[in-house]
């Protein structure tokens, strides 16, 4: 009785009404603005702004001390913001002139448009005093950091102006650059900013603090004088040319490569987008963070690459991000040699049609064909994603997936086995009208050759967040056969509960802003072995965070775990914990991080006690040193002491990273990235200079070097890239 009382609840506040009672007038114009940071035009005063901004940071109660002012004015192919900023001084924080950067640390004003008034996704587009531009997706509802995406770009304009006591932003930003109905008259809109001198971060609509500040369950109205039309939607062309010199001095041959290739950019009506690539390079995209993983397991690393990041939610957000997802971008291009090293696989070409078919129905189609290798023993293959998305009650919706890769080369090295593997899933997210409860559900069954049971995996995730109290509730399966070649599944065999309960503690006084008191726990059983436990972990925690900004957390952890295969916990390649053992061991972690408003900040990360059969100490922290607006240099570290009882290894693994970021002006960036592991035996050197020389359009200098550090420092394998790409409206 109580679990269908309880669902009832949950259903019913689906139903509810998301809007927060506030609006700002949109007045249609027929002459041009001038985009100058002024606000001169006579036609700004004659609408009101929406004003009266709520502090979120350090407390969510009260009306912002410096408060926002945002007038929106639209003709048929441009909307324009004007949004004056009051500031106590002109002491700004601007740690970097690059684009795309984030709020954290800064002083800035964010506006977000839900388009589609869907409380799921929506366009953000920010600026900061100095006038540098930023763009996002947040999809998901902004529920977490994985729905705020800002790998995304579009073409719009801005400048910024500073005064006495505020700064002025005015933009312009193409109707074309957005999606949404034709004949729309209203849409759903929040707008948050960061104000570091008087410690303020400010909505318009108030959020709670145990909500992100992106969340998009909170959101007034903005209402347009008459129904927008159909702007001219253009198509983007984005070709590019690739030199390349390089030399792999293991087998002391040398490469030169010449590519040619590109993308182009297709709007179907005015909500769909239609992707196309043809021998697609990317060689310019940021390397990965290189990270010391003391699992068994393999960790996923987020998605970079443009072509893939437009409404990526609706493709990669199915099943469960760390335990079951079934469409992993990133498996695309990677493939295994013949020596079974990680290499990349060249992509032939590619297209993607996403998007919106009405206001409640979502649509992503996905088929890339890669290239055959038979030097290297890689088949060629066609990859196939199907995903569809229906909005049910407000917030939530069913999701249904389709994956398929199949085996495109005649290749006498492909097995039967390897020809295709297929996978179909269903969805049901569930988010009510202020996100109090969310959720998920899913179901999927993959299909693989000669296999015919033991292939689903499924489970349900549900939370709860509302004033001083955060519930969370997760049970997943996966099946021993199920398999998603396309998709991250780092366990097989496995029900998997993780629950958490926090509470938070608001003191009314003192240099504390919050108290977070929290129990989490973690169970993994095999249903293939007579539901035998795997692991067991129970991990309370205390976190504070000071009205300064900084923050520090103590987290304790009684782990256990049953070893079902031979582990080395050392990663030394030396004796082997034996399979079929059990461990109980407990460990403190402490962190620490100051405040980022300073030109110096830090952060420092301790974990000391048992690991499996022995000890473990991790040392790791970062350093950040900035020189605004044009020099930020950071610095990270981490250091494992793995000790173990003899015969057994020890170890000591280090990864050093510094990291150099010059920003000579708004458009000529230049970033080094230095990473010595020593588990991986390798320092590798990635140095980028990135011209920006027309809007969205670059050239490419991207220097990349490594070098064997275990018993000799020599060099591994060293390149030289120039690329320029150009982005084409027509």
């Amino acid at each position: 009785m109580q679990r269908k009382l309880l669902f009832l609840i949950i259903l019913h506040s689906t139903f509810l009404s998301f809007s927060q009672g506030k609006e700002v007038f949109v007045k249609y114009i027929d002459s041009e603005i001038t985009i100058d940071g002024r606000l001169d035009e006579e036609l700004w005063s004659q609408v009101e702004p929406a004003k009266n901004f709520w502090e979120y940071f350090p407390t969510d109660t009260i009306q912002a001390i410096n408060q926002t002012e945002i007038r929106f004015l639209y003709d048929d192919q441009k909307l324009y913001v004007g949004i004056k900023v009051y500031a106590p001084a002109d002491d700004y924080i601007v740690p970097s002139l690059r684009r795309d950067f984030r709020a954290g640390g800064s002083d800035n004003v964010t506006l977000m448009f839900d388009t589609f008034n869907d409380g799921v996704n929506a366009f953000l587009f920010g600026s900061n005093p100095e006038g540098v531009r930023r763009e996002a997706l947040v999809s998901g509802g902004g529920v977490d950091l994985r729905g705020f995406t800002t790998s995304w770009d579009t073409k719009w304009v801005g400048e910024t102006q500073k005064y006495d006591g505020y700064y002025i932003c005015e933009w312009a930003i193409p109707f074309s650059a957005l999606k949404f109905r034709e004949g729309e008259t209203k849409w759903r809109f929040n707008s948050y900013q960061f104000d570091t001198q008087g410690n303020e971060r400010n909505t318009w609509i108030n959020i709670p603090q145990s909500q992100f500040i992106f969340n998009l369950a909170y959101m007034g109205d903005m209402v347009f004088e008459k129904p927008l039309g159909s702007p001219r939607s253009p198509i983007s062309i984005i070709p590019y040319v690739n030199g390349l010199v390089g030399k792999d001095f293991e087998t002391n041959e040398e490469t030169t490569d010449f590519k040619v290739g590109g993308d182009a950019k297709f709007t179907i009506g005015n909500s769909l987008n239609l992707d196309v690539t043809i021998n697609p390079d990317f060689s310019q995209v940021e390397v990965d963070n290189v990270i010391t993983n003391l699992t068994r397991f393999e960790v996923n690393l987020p998605e970079r690459r443009q072509f893939f990041i437009e409404n990526n939610d609706l493709f990669a957000d199915f099943g469960d991000s760390r335990a079951a997802n079934p469409f992993f971008s990133r498996r695309i291009g990677i493939a295994t040699d013949i020596d079974g090293n990680t290499t990349e696989n060249d992509i032939l070409a590619g297209a993607r049609l996403s998007g919106k078919l009405n206001n409640n129905f979502r649509i992503g189609l996905l088929n890339i064909q890669t290239a055959n290798d038979a030097e290297q023993e890689i088949a060629g293959n066609n990859n196939t994603v199907v995903a569809l998305q229906h909005r049910v009650f407000s917030r939530s919706n069913i999701g249904l997936i389709y994956v398929n890769r199949q085996n495109t080369s005649n290749e006498p090295f492909v097995t039967p086995d390897e020809e295709y593997n297929r996978l179909i899933g269903l969805d049901y997210n569930l988010a009510n009208k202020d996100n109090s409860w969310n959720g998920k559900f899913f179901l999927h069954k993959s299909f693989t050759p000669n296999t015919t049971s033991n292939d689903f995996s499924g489970g349900l995730r549900l939370e709860y967040n509302r004033n001083n109290w955060r519930v969370l509730f997760s049970n997943i399966f996966v099946g021993e056969d199920f398999n998603s070649d396309l998709g991250f599944i780092p366990r097989k065999d496995i029900y998997r509960s993780f629950n958490r309960v926090e509470r938070l503690i608001f003191p009314k006084k003192g240099i504390i802003n919050r108290h977070i008191f929290s129990l989490g726990t973690f169970f993994v059983f095999r249903p293939g072995l007579d539901f035998q436990k795997g692991d067991h972990t129970f991990a309370p925690r205390w976190q504070a965070e000071f009205k300064n900004t900084s923050n520090l957390s103590v987290t304790g952890r009684s782990r256990y775990t049953f070893l079902f295969e031979g582990f080395d916990p050392s990663r030394s390649d030396g004796l082997e914990l034996a399979a079929n053992t059990e461990y109980y061991y407990e460990s403190v972690e402490a962190e620490y991080q100051s405040d980022t408003r300073r030109v110096f900040s830090y952060n420092v990360n301790t974990t000391f006690g048992e690991f499996f059969n022995g000890d473990l100490l991790t040392v790791q922290g970062g350093l950040n040193l900035r020189l605004q607006p044009h020099l930020v240099f950071g610095l990270n570290l981490r250091y494992d002491n793995i000790d173990l009882p003899d015969p057994f290894s020890d170890n000591e693994i280090w990864l050093i990273s510094p990291r150099m970021e010059v920003t000579f002006n708004k458009t000529l960036f230049w970033n080094t990235l230095i990473q010595y592991s020593s588990l991986q035996d390798n320092l590798g050197i990635n140095s980028r200079l990135q011209w920006r020389f027309a809007p969205l359009s670059d050239l490419f200098l991207v220097y990349n070097d490594n070098y064997f550090t275990d018993n000799v420092f020599a060099p591994r394998v060293r390149s030289l890239n120039l690329k320029v790409t150009y982005w084409l409206y027509l």
